[in-house]
């Protein structure tokens, strides 16, 4: 499935060892400048009022940072954070017990928020508000309601699809960023950053090679960086030149751009079989087989951001430029 292709920006089990790669502070955190410096008002203020920085909204497609910004904030803020993630928190007792067990002025962090049920949302309402945790002991006529209060604490919420959120939730939000794909200029410092901790040798070039790969993503871009560590040490000197990664990404089915056999297949979809649009992603994800989640949240984005499809009311239509990087006619000439 898509999620396991190297230049997928979900998170997978190779991951899990990123921490290392993490910034601590936001003077080492590359990229995302307008966020940051937001941020960083935001911080010192609260810190000079001895408060909890106000809830944050962070949005964007997966693989930017949004985790390691909020383990930042921690840092930044010389307190602790607790990770978890929508899907985790099944009932309101769950949220109950981490609410409760949070230090003042803590940080508790919801990754996939989007996807937290409604009766857990609800108990989140007057927690963000007034720092009180509302909960019905015992059912039917013996129910009764006791009230909790909590210490003043920080939540922020980490979504890839932000309309998901409901308005009530989106609203007791008093910090929104957006986080924004990165340039190849900065991939590249965060290409040269990852490689000095790991102690990997790459060149200026090699670097830039494996960024103009990265589709706008550090998670896929330090990815990338070590699937050419592992062929520099085995076909090359150990040195990641502009060579290594052409000849890496050759045996991985990477272009230039960063497409895989995927975004091709995508594309080619909509050019040859529905004569470059429109077609509805419903139909796409039919034929592809694969989640409708998948092609909104992990495809299309940077195809988009290349100019190589657009989405309208009637469906995907594949443009002009998508028909060149793959050195097909385009007759219809409609984008």
């Amino acid at each position: 499935m898509s999620d396991n292709r190297p230049i997928s920006a979900n998170r997978i089990e190779e991951d899990e060892n990123e921490l290392s790669l993490r910034p601590k502070r936001l003077k080492e955190f590359i990229g995302q400048q307008g966020l940051k410096a937001n941020l960083q008002i935001a911080i010192e203020a609260a810190l000079a009022r001895e408060e909890p920085i106000d809830h944050v909204l962070f949005y964007g497609p997966p693989g930017l940072g949004k985790t390691t910004l909020s383990l930042v904030c921690a840092n930044e803020m010389q307190t602790s954070i607790r990770i978890t993630s929508g899907p985790a928190i099944e009932r309101p007792g769950d949220l109950a017990a981490i609410l409760t067990n949070l230090e003042k002025g803590g940080i508790l962090f919801i990754d996939e928020i989007h996807r937290l049920s409604r009766v857990v949302e609800e108990i989140l309402y007057p927690a963000m508000e007034d720092f009180t945790l509302d909960l019905i002991i015992g059912k039917g006529p013996n129910a009764r309601t006791m009230r909790l209060n909590l210490s003043p604490f920080t939540l922020i919420g980490a979504t890839t699809r932000a309309g998901l959120i409901s308005s009530p939730l989106r609203d007791r939000f008093g910090i929104h960023h957006y986080f924004e794909f990165y340039s190849a200029e900065e991939l590249c410092s965060i290409v040269v950053r990852s490689a000095s901790l790991l102690n990997i040798e790459v060149d200026r070039e090699g670097a830039m090679a494996i960024a103009a790969r990265s589709r706008g993503t550090p998670r896929i871009a330090n990815r990338l960086l070590k699937r050419c560590r592992d062929y520099a040490q085995v076909r090359a000197n150990g040195i990641i030149t502009t060579k290594v990664v052409k000849d890496t990404m050759a045996l991985l089915h990477i272009d230039d751009l960063g497409l895989d056999d995927f975004d091709r297949k995508y594309l080619r979809a909509i050019i040859e079989k529905y004569d470059g649009g429109p077609v509805g992603v419903e139909t796409l994800t039919s034929m592809l087989g694969e989640e409708r989640d998948t092609i909104e949240d992990i495809c299309e984005p940077y195809l988009l951001q290349l100019g190589f499809i657009n989405r309208t009311p009637r469906g995907r239509f594949a443009t002009s430029p998508a028909y060149e990087h793959l050195g097909l006619k385009n007759d219809k000439l409609l984008f």
